[in-house]
């Protein structure tokens, strides 16, 4: 497939990378020719330096022959610009456009991004994204990552195995048989570092992190077996009140309004705007490294900080200085991913890259196949997808244990008419079936076969 990439960026660099290691052929624009010149010195793509919205420009890195532009620069009228001149002057089939002002997503204006106005087939908004992201680990206190498929009614939860979780040293297929009622699948296992997709033999051990397909009815019990029967917050502390932060806090006054709220906010105008939008939340004008800043929001009663400043330094040591002031928990967004190494040997409890979660909703653009979903996990080592099963798949029909399935897949759930099932050897499934399953980066080819549809479909 013939992708073009505007913008060089974290965001840029991060979907050439995983397109290019998959055989894809990738053009990436930039205006910046640093940025260009150390993106073609690490990856097998091709670079033009210049204004991805000029048509020579797009000329020039291909677009007569492009099956998708993507475009993801700092500017939202750079992204929609290019991505009209991708549709009207070289008919490129599939635009995306990473969109961070929130009044063009308005609802009202929802015709805007359509063929007869702006041909644009998917918006991306990361504030947006990252904000659900950040409401979903505060549902699952406990959690160090949640997603949801299938129309909410499935989870994906990452759990880390303490010392007292009772299911370590014990074979996954015995779990089953101890917990028949439990309708929850591990189905990737990181172990000194190092992510498998294990067998029914493989055992958990203390300090692995688990990656959990479940029944969303199923999530709290779930982590309370891996050990973690962590409270839901009922006081909270953000820091930065931004779009991310300003969504969250008006998702938390919506649907958990008994939660004490307050945001700290290091811009006086943006503070005032914040607290005149929000009814019961406390706005405090000042900076999350001010310690008698975080003492008057009454950090040492919190039950958690949420940093979502800009600052990748402020919300990690801000985060930091919460907990020694006696705030039990905190959720960090981070940036770079150079800091995540670091995190858990610095006090953060669990974090959130903004890249990753961007880079996984174009992903399951990407995707061949029915593919409905998909969120990347470990730097892109592996990936969670939720895809539909047709009639011609070589998973309808059959029992699972006759099924010789690609290494590195394991299948977590099937969601069938409503219905959540946990799969094993006897389950058979049908097509309209959504799968849910992990695939190791390089067996996400076999997945997109698995669910292509054949030409015999025809």
């Amino acid at each position: 497939m013939k992708v073009i990439i505007c913008g060089a960026g974290r965001v840029g660099y991060g979907i050439a990378e995983r397109l290019s290691q998959e055989g894809n052929d990738v053009s990436v624009i930039d205006n910046k020719a640093s940025l260009i010149s150390a993106i073609t010195e690490t990856l097998d793509v091709s670079g033009v330096v210049g204004h991805g919205a000029h048509p020579e420009v797009l000329a020039k890195a291909g677009a007569d022959q492009a099956d998708m532009i993507i475009a993801v620069t700092l500017y939202d009228e750079i992204n929609m610009v290019a991505c009209q001149v991708a549709h009207s002057l070289f008919n490129v089939p599939t635009k995306i456009a990473r969109i961070r002002s929130q009044s063009y997503l308005a609802p009202e204006y929802s015709d805007l991004f359509s063929r007869e106005n702006m041909p644009i087939d998917v918006t991306i908004s990361p504030e947006v994204e990252v904000g659900k992201m950040v409401l979903r680990r505060i549902s699952f206190p406990g959690a160090t990552d949640v997603v949801r498929f299938a129309d909410d009614r499935i989870v994906m939860v990452a759990i880390e195995c303490m010392e007292d979780c009772p299911v370590v040293e014990t074979p996954l297929k015995q779990l089953s048989e101890l917990f028949p009622d439990l309708n929850a699948t591990v189905t990737g296992i990181v172990s000194n570092g190092k992510l498998f997709v294990p067998s029914s033999s493989d055992q958990l051990h203390s300090g692995d992190l688990a990656y959990v397909v479940c029944d969303k009815g199923h999530v709290r019990r779930t982590l309370a077996l891996f050990g973690h029967e962590e409270q839901e917050a009922a006081r909270i502390v953000i820091a930065g009140g931004g779009n991310i932060g300003y969504f969250v806090a008006r998702a938390i006054e919506d649907y958990q309004p008994k939660t004490r709220l307050k945001i700290i906010e290091s811009d006086r105008e943006r503070a005032v705007a914040v607290a005149d939008k929000l009814r019961n939340t406390v706005v405090l004008h000042g900076s999350a490294l001010d310690q008698k800043m975080l003492l008057q929001a009454d950090i040492q009663d919190a039950d958690l900080i949420v940093a979502l400043t800009n600052n990748d330094q402020i919300n990690i040591l801000g985060s930091v200085m919460a907990k020694r002031l006696g705030c039990k928990q905190n959720l960090v967004l981070i940036n770079d991913p150079s800091y995540e190494d670091f995190t858990k040997t610095l006090g953060i409890d669990s974090h959130i890259n903004p890249r990753a979660v961007t880079i996984s909703g174009i992903l399951q653009h990407v995707r061949k196949g029915r593919i409905r979903s998909v969120y990347a996990v470990q730097k892109g080592a592996a990936e969670v997808i939720e895809a539909e099963a047709l009639e011609t798949s070589l998973l309808v029909g059959k029992p699972l244990r006759e099924i010789e399935l690609p290494a590195g897949i394991r299948i977590g759930a099937v969601y069938r008419e409503g219905t959540v099932i946990r799969p094993d050897g006897n389950t058979k499934i049908k097509a309209k079936d959504r799968v849910v399953l992990f695939a190791a980066a390089a067996s996400v080819r076999h997945v997109e076969q698995l669910f292509r549809v054949s030409i015999q479909y025809f």
